[in-house]
């Protein structure tokens, strides 16, 4: 046995021996190829750090070819951070590429303030080093400065300005009796999750030409579109007199929510005019026992209802758009776009079900030249627990209902009504403007376009036949 074992070490060195040595190409006209050029960072938070980038390093060649070193130009004094195959680091000496092969380089970046509301560029660039030849792959990042709150609760009142934008990383809450004001053209961004609660009460005071914009904190285009990004803007029992005018609430789980237990008699109120919810992954308003005026209001993609009116309220809703076309590639959405009930179910500390049931109704539920449609066959619901007669009314509103599920016909709350026919809206899913063909046009009732005669871009609507149905007004060139 010692023998056969003895030969067999002996066959393994011979082999051994035998294998020829690796091979390299040392020419200074051998170069790396790259997967890119520059490692771009579109507009990132300052002192936060970035999205992990990453690019490959090639070797073309039909041999071996050796990198002396790789190097970030900037040192220690830069602003970016490199990982070379697995290694983080700044110096990289003495890297092997086999014939046809590739490594992967990693990028990540965390900017210093600017100290300037300016957004300002930051470059610095990767130095690969083979064989006396020196090639380069830049770095680029935009950075803007943020005010960053994390965890912070506002126990004075106070207002935010557009002088640079606002990050909320986990929560904000505004203690009760104290005011949030934010002024024209701020952008609020808020991390996965994050919630704004209010207690006293929130001011959101854009302009026409200067919304304020809430919005998820991922800055790379490809977000651009995708909901629940974000938690909650959430206006709570105890908050009052709620003001959001001029905005743009994008990207969260529900756009806002408002909630008093059922045995409140002070319920959080709020006026919202001229705004847009969109791209939300769960509701776009979501009301238990609350109190909403809404003109201008435009609530578009959600996952769920772009309105859900629970239990009980006060509602009324002018020249608003509620149009949800949800598309199920994210998930398939099984509410409508407007969703009323007199009660609601919740789940108490051992797990139980429990139902509130509102039987004094609503005090009202208001839909005045309003547009309720959708890619589903039925958009809007009118669930009572017991069968009551809910206190609703429908006037001059465009609607998707389904005939069969609920005979709208033979109900008096429902007058001119235009049903099951498409809006025709040539901008979704962004701002649902109607197209010049839209059965809205001219089609609203002028006693109400007298109380908003304006529609969201600040056009009239009193300057031809009647106004139109909706937020928008369309306007013949």
């Amino acid at each position: 046995m010692r023998y056969i074992l003895l030969s067999f070490m002996i066959i393994i060195a011979a082999c051994w021996s035998c294998m020829p040595e690796r091979s390299y190409i040392e020419t200074s006209e051998a170069a790396l190829e790259f997967t890119l050029d520059t490692v771009y960072f579109d507009t990132v938070f300052t002192t936060v750090g970035t999205a992990t980038r990453s690019f490959r390093v090639k070797n073309p060649h039909r041999k071996f070819i050796k990198i002396d070193e790789i190097s970030l130009a900037g040192g220690n004094s830069s602003f970016f951070r490199i990982n070379v195959d697995g290694t983080p680091g700044i110096r990289f000496p003495g890297y092997e590429i086999a014939p046809g092969d590739s490594m992967y380089v990693f990028v990540e970046a965390t900017l210093g303030e600017n100290n300037s509301n300016e957004i300002l560029r930051i470059q610095d660039s990767i130095v690969f080093l083979t064989n006396g030849n020196i090639q380069d792959i830049d770095l680029v990042a935009w950075g803007q400065d943020v005010h960053i709150l994390s965890r912070d609760t506002v126990f004075n009142s106070q207002t935010w300005t557009a002088d640079k934008p606002f990050l909320v990383k986990d929560w904000l809450v505004v203690q009760p009796g104290q005011v949030l004001t934010i002024d024209r053209g701020s952008t609020i961004y808020l991390h996965r999750d994050a919630i704004i609660k209010i207690d006293g009460s929130l001011h959101v005071l854009g302009t026409k030409d200067e919304p304020v914009v809430f919005r998820g904190d991922r800055l790379e285009h490809f977000y651009d579109d995708i909901p629940g990004q974000w938690g909650i803007l959430y206006l709570s029992d105890t908050s009052s007199n709620n003001i959001i005018e001029y905005a743009q609430i994008l990207h969260g789980t529900i756009g806002i929510l408002l909630s008093a237990p059922p045995e409140d008699t002070d319920i959080p109120d709020l006026r919202v005019t001229n705004t847009l919810i969109n791209h939300t992954s769960s509701f776009g308003l979501y009301a238990l026992n609350a109190s909403v005026y809404g003109n201008n209001l435009v609530i578009g993609e959600c996952g769920a209802s772009n309105v859900a009116l629970f239990y009980g309220g006060s509602y009324e809703f002018v020249h608003c758009t509620f149009a949800n076309y949800w598309r199920s590639f994210f998930s398939n959405r099984r509410l409508p776009a407007l969703y009323m009930a007199d009660y609601f179910i919740n789940i108490d500390s051992t797990g139980q079900e429990v139902l509130y049931l509102n039987e004094n109704n609503f005090e009202k539920a208001e839909f005045k030249n309003t547009i309720i449609y959708g890619n589903e066959r039925h958009e809007l619901v009118i669930d009572s627990y017991r069968g009551n007669r809910i206190n609703y009314f429908f006037d001059h509103c465009l609607t998707r209902i389904d005939n069969k599920e609920f005979d709208y016909t033979q109900d008096p709350q429902f007058n001119f009504t235009i049903n099951n026919y498409d809006p025709l809206l040539d901008s979704v899913p962004y701002s649902y403007q109607l197209d010049t063909l839209s059965p809205a046009k001219d089609a609203g009732l002028t006693d109400y376009a007298l109380d908003v005669p304006f529609d969201f871009y600040g056009e009239s609507r009193l300057n031809d036949e009647a106004p139109d149905i909706g937020a928008y007004e369309r306007i013949e060139e």
